[in-house]
Parts: structure tokens; sequence; C-alpha cells
């Protein structure tokens, strides 16, 4: 075995030996080294330094003839390894991901770590690396709509310019209704929640009727109108339209941001709008219900009052539903629209384009 390098240092080197040894924002690794070599130049043994930093012994000695041979430069930088080489590294890189975006495994949708490794012959651990560099998810999928409504555009600056600049003298109003709604109630109760677990609810569950909520969001201000009723037909949307004529200031147009289902159009709702000239109903594009804000004021109501409770009868899910809306109601925040139409326009084109190059 050969002695251990003699190491002297010169002002330089000390100072910059100090500087990385006690620098706070230096790697941890550069810090290692250079406490190496300063403990080194004090004429201490490679056994020494390795019992007081706890370090290889072969370590101490690694660095410190590093040092010896090429100086700072020497432990400033990592000593080249073995193994596969960088360009092969990025060839096999480039293989899966052209493979997890553009083929699929036998007798599967998408790859799996296992998978993948197996097919390409190496660790998943690998597949995981690369998948993480170039923000691959195969076990994740999001679904999208976009509309082909031959109007869009046309739809589009109507409702977006409701949002951004609502008339003087009337009131913009998101109508929908959210059909359907089960009273579902549980087999068994939950536990509360309590510190370091979280609340519990069976899977499973009995069903106890449904219920169909009409309601129409005031832009404007943030406060809902809303009816429960048994059937969301033509009929109950016309009787929810005239409970908005009653109850709405009579000096104030109504505009009406709905889509285009069924019930929204037939002839005796038309005939009844025509007879009342201070509605105006505006048709958001087909397959875009992000557009009608109501839509996210629902989403509210099922996160926050519908999903996580159970109700045993219907009348009883109306009552909730009727509780959420006048909570929402006696602090009301509204719904503030920012994309102007342009900009979706812009993002529209993109995805349709994009869209139709693949199929």
């Amino acid at each position: 075995m050969s002695a251990a390098p003699n190491v002297v240092l010169t002002e330089t080197e000390q100072a910059t030996l100090e500087r990385w040894a006690g620098g706070r924002v230096t790697e941890a690794r550069l810090v290692q080294r250079a406490r190496i070599v300063l403990e080194a130049s004090q004429g201490r043994t490679n056994i020494a330094i390795a019992e007081t930093m706890r370090l290889g012994r072969r370590a101490v000695g690694r660095w410190r003839r590093r040092f010896a041979d090429k100086r700072c430069a020497g432990i400033e930088k990592d000593i080249p390894r073995s193994g596969r080489k960088r360009v092969q590294r990025d060839k096999v890189a480039r293989l899966i991901v052209h493979t997890t975006t553009q083929e699929k495994p036998p007798g599967a949708t998408h790859w799996s770590v296992r998978t993948m490794a197996k097919a390409q012959r190496i660790s998943p651990a690998a597949v995981q690396r690369i998948w993480h560099a170039h923000g691959l998810k195969p076990h994740l999928v999001r679904t999208f709509k976009l509309s082909r409504d031959p109007n869009f555009n046309q739809k589009l600056h109507d409702v977006v310019g409701l949002y951004l600049n609502p008339p003087e003298h009337g009131l913009v109003l998101c109508v929908d209704e959210k059909s359907q709604i089960q009273a579902l109630d549980r087999t068994q109760p939950g536990l509360p929640m309590k510190k370091g677990r979280a609340g519990t609810m069976t899977h499973d569950y009995k069903r106890h009727g449904t219920t169909s909520l009409f309601a129409a969001l005031n832009v404007l201000d943030g406060t809902v109108i809303g009816e429960c009723l048994p059937r969301h037909r033509a009929p109950e949307f016309l009787r929810f339209l005239k409970r908005l004529n009653r109850e709405l200031p009579r000096n104030k147009e109504l505009h009406l941001i709905v889509d285009n289902y069924y019930t929204h159009n037939t002839p005796d709702v038309r005939a009844w709008l025509d007879a009342h000239p201070r509605f105006t109903v505006h048709f958001i594009p087909t397959s875009s219900p992000w557009m009608n804000l109501i839509e996210r004021w629902f989403r509210d109501l099922t996160n926050k009052r519908i999903r996580r409770d159970a109700f045993p009868s219907a009348n009883a899910l109306e009552r909730a539903i009727y509780e959420y809306i006048d909570v929402n109601n006696d602090e009301p925040k509204p719904f503030v629209w920012t994309a102007s139409a342009q900009r979706i326009i812009r993002k529209y084109n993109r995805c349709r384009a994009k869209t139709e190059t693949l199929h």
C-alpha cells in the first residue's frame, strides 16, 4: 500500500478550501472534501481523519490523492464513474419516451413501470426516473369535450360579454337544473374524524328517492334562487321562470344564461318568453357547461353539503339544499369571470387543430 501523499497548501488554496468548508450554500459533498484536505494539510493521517469525520479510510485517501494530483480542481468535481455512457442513456431515454407516448403494451391500454422495464430490459427505477424527467404519467388520463357548435364564437362573445360588461339596467342570471339528486343514506353509521384519523363512511348506501334543483345564480352579487321539484321537464322550468318574474325587481331586464337542453327551448317556454320581453335568453355553446357559472355553484353544493351526508328521505335532502342556499345568501360571494373571449378562442382553436391533426 502506498503512503499517503503529503499535503502542503498555498495561501490561495488555503483560503479557497476554508471558504468551501464553511460555506452555507456550498454542496455538502464539497464541504466534506475541503475538510478532508484541510485536516490532511495539518499532517494528520487518513485513519485519524476518518475517525474524526466518521468516514471510510478509503474515501479519505481517495480525495487526498485526488487533491495531490489535481489540486482544488480535483475535488471540486466528481470522479468520472464507470457505467453506461451518457450517449447510450440518452438513446434509451428517447426510446422509452417514444414507446410510452406512441405505443401500447400487449393486452393493455397503457404502460406501467414494470411492463416498460421488462420490455426495455432495464430496471423499474430507471423507467421512473425517465418518466419523471419528461413529465410522463401513463396511469393518469383527463377527460375533455370540445364543442362542435357552428356558432361557437358568436355564443361565446355573447355570454362572456355579459360576464365582463353586464348591462347597467339589467340582471345577469346563470340558470340551470341539477337533476336527479339522490337522497342516499348509509347502511351503517360512520366514525367521526379524530386526531390522526379521517372520518369514515360505508361505501354502500340505500336510495330514498330523488329531487331536481332549479337554480338561478345572480352574477352581480352571488345570491341564488333555488327550488326543488320532483321532475325537470318544461312545465317545471316554466314554473321556475314565473317565480323569477315574481321575485326579481320589475324594473330590471333579466338576462338568462342557459345551456341547450331541450326543456329550455320548448314551444311553451318560447311563447311565455315572447310574452315577457324583459327576459332575454342567452344560450351557451353546446358541450360547454364550464361557461355557465351555476355549474361551479352546483359543484360547491355537492362537495360541501351533499356528498358526505346521509339523507333518510327526499324531503331531508331538500331541506339540506335549502339550508345551503340560505347560508350562501347570508354571505354571498360572486364568482368573478376573468378570461376574455379572444383568449378562449385562441385556446379553443389550438385544441381543435391538435385533435384534428391526431385523428
